[in-house]
């Protein structure tokens, strides 16, 4: 079987598909990644074969110019904790309307579809697998007569507000047929000669990462998938000090891989971290760039700050994790079993974040209410209550529970046979290689 595997060009949504590509050769099949060109190092780093298209779109130019209008209409607590019954029609219009003009055809441009599209028509994979924001993946395999499959790594907040928005529009009198993605995918589609559907957007089925407890059933078709973390955004080494178990309890400390190499905001103020830490009675590592090091005028002395270090060898080690809600370092700690403080204030962050609370597996703390004393004190509860030791563990044992990447592969090739066009027109559409 041959699959591509596409995701835009930001290495943390790209993470989330490398142990689901390692099954997939590990069985046997053909896997190619296709991205913009700026991804291409991160790709090939992690051991699979890149497929550059189109042009680099410059994710941090697409914050900066998008940024404001996308944060601003996310600041509504609903929509941030999935609440999106209450979201009222005009809010899921906006929110359409704002992330598809602004954002998903930004990272989906023209000639990133057409560079793929044209890839994947001479290829001919059997199966995509697509970054559920790089629809430019659906597009291929609609074009290609491929199957394919959306691969989730954060609850599924977007279609869900998608699918209530398209309720709302069904339920209007008269009805009301003014969707911005259907009027941006539509002339795209028709570009290669297809005609827009909803699978366009949803997939054919999605491969969820979530644990049971945090994701969303959106009555889809749906694949669970153990979420394995992959540490190699970074180098992957294990330091002389990791190799003996700590002297007292060790508390990790991190904004996550994103913020260290793109203009996207954290807006946690490092010193604020530092000064609630200060003096106690335990060891901190803190996982900082030399960037973010040089805007802390004074590193406590209980601190070990390291540019970096594997999340998956760290957090074994550590008796809780302080970070920014990000959704990869929010995994790692839920699968490891370890008790978190997750910050965060837009997209995901804060629901995941919620969830944890409710599950008794860790504490919130929203960014705009960080301070000294009220990290310190949620910090020095999750250190002295085993309550959250046990229900963090509990937590892992769900994720544990779930199919692994190298399981789940029977399935998807179970699954691209049922969706794949009438036997016998994939032989006749592939390439064919000259004889020698």
């Amino acid at each position: 079987m041959r699959v591509l595997m596409t995701s835009f060009a930001m290495d943390a949504h790209f993470a989330g598909s490398v142990p689901l590509a390692w099954a997939l050769r590990a069985a046997g099949h053909e896997v190619r990644v296709a991205s913009q060109p700026a991804l291409t190092g991160t790709i090939t780093a992690a051991g699979l074969t890149a497929v550059p298209v189109g042009v680099d779109h410059d994710h941090d130019t697409v914050l900066r110019e998008a940024g404001p209008g996308i944060f601003a209409l996310h600041q509504n607590k609903d929509y941030l904790e999935n609440n999106h019954q209450r979201l009222g029609t005009d809010f899921l219009t906006g929110h359409m309307t704002v992330m598809t003009a602004l954002f998903y055809s930004r990272i989906n441009s023209d000639p990133v579809i057409d560079d793929l599209v044209e890839y994947a028509r001479y290829w001919r994979p059997d199966l995509v697998v697509w970054e559920p924001f790089t629809f430019a993946g659906a597009v291929a395999a609609i074009a290609s007569g491929a199957a394919h499959a959306r691969l989730l790594s954060f609850p599924d907040m977007f279609l869900n507000a998608r699918m209530l928005f398209l309720e709302r529009l069904r339920s209007r009198r008269p009805p009301n047929d003014d969707d911005p993605m259907a009027d941006w995918l539509t002339p795209v589609l028709a570009r290669f000669g297809c005609e827009f559907g909803e699978e366009a957007v949803t997939g054919q089925w999605s491969i969820d990462q979530m644990p049971a407890g945090v994701r969303l059933s959106l009555g889809n078709p749906l694949v669970p998938m153990r979420y394995v973390p992959y540490n190699g955004l970074v180098p992957a080494v294990v330091p002389d000090w990791l190799r003996s178990a700590p002297a007292r309890p060790r508390v990790c400390v991190t904004l996550g891989v994103t913020a260290q190499r793109s203009g996207f905001p954290h807006t946690v103020a490092l010193e604020d971290l530092f000064t609630a830490m200060r003096g106690l009675d335990v060891e901190i590592v803190a996982t900082m760039s030399a960037d973010e090091l040089a805007r802390v005028p004074d590193v406590p002395e209980n601190v070990r700050v390291v540019e970096s270090v594997p999340l998956d060898s760290l957090l074994p080690t550590c008796s809780a994790i302080v970070h920014h809600g990000g959704a990869g370092t929010w995994a790692t700690a839920a699968a490891l079993g370890v008790p978190q403080i997750a910050m965060g204030w837009m997209w995901d962050h804060l629901y995941r974040a919620r969830r944890l609370e409710a599950l008794g597996a860790g504490l919130h703390l929203p960014t705009d209410e960080l301070t000294p004393t009220g990290l310190r004190s949620r910090l020095v509860r999750l250190l002295r209550e085993p309550g959250f030791r046990r229900n963090a563990e509990l937590l892992s044992t769900s994720i544990r529970s779930e199919p692994s990447p190298a399981a789940v592969v029977p399935v998807l090739e179970r699954l691209t046979e049922r969706h794949r066009p009438t036997p016998g027109t994939r032989s006749r559409l592939r390439p064919r290689v000259p004889a020698l």
